[in-house]
């Protein structure tokens, strides 16, 4: 009897670290992604320093919520949580402060990202994301409810 019980007990251990090491894996280590940003305006190399689409306003803006939330889906999501309401693992975007300032440090952030103690929390998308892409996350970040 002794046997038994210490035997299910290694196996739900077993059960639950497989579960555990799984859902870890499952989250980390994704390649991030490009993002189609057909339909807005191409923006000068200059990087700028506040959301041009917000700026624009109407259908420029709209559109870039629209591409914002599938680029932020595919590269932000997994660490910022879904809808941008952090499960905790990274802050909340929500909370970023908004108009100018706010653009600035997002943008900071993205192009050069996030170290610490040599390692980074964040990946810096600057080779990888178009400006355009960048603030079309923006702006589905800003449109996000609290």
């Amino acid at each position: 009897m002794r046997f038994s019980i210490l035997t299910a007990s290694a196996l739900t251990a077993l059960v639950i670290c497989s579960g555990v090491v799984s859902v870890v894996h499952g989250h980390g280590d994704v390649t991030p992604q490009a993002v189609e940003t057909e339909g807005l305006e191409p923006l000068p190399e200059e990087i700028q320093t506040e959301n041009p689409y917000r700026l624009a306003g109407g259908e420029q803006y709209e559109l870039a919520q629209t591409i914002g939330a599938s680029g932020y889906n595919q590269n932000c999501a997994r660490c910022h949580g879904l809808e941008a309401i952090s499960g905790g693992i990274a802050p909340d975007l929500r909370l970023l402060e908004e108009g100018e300032f706010g653009d600035e440090w997002y943008m900071e952030r993205v192009l050069k990202g996030y170290s610490q103690n040599g390692a980074y929390k964040m990946p810096p998308f600057k080779e990888l994301l178009s400006q355009e892409a960048m603030w079309a996350i923006r702006s589905y970040i800003e449109t996000r409810p609290m």
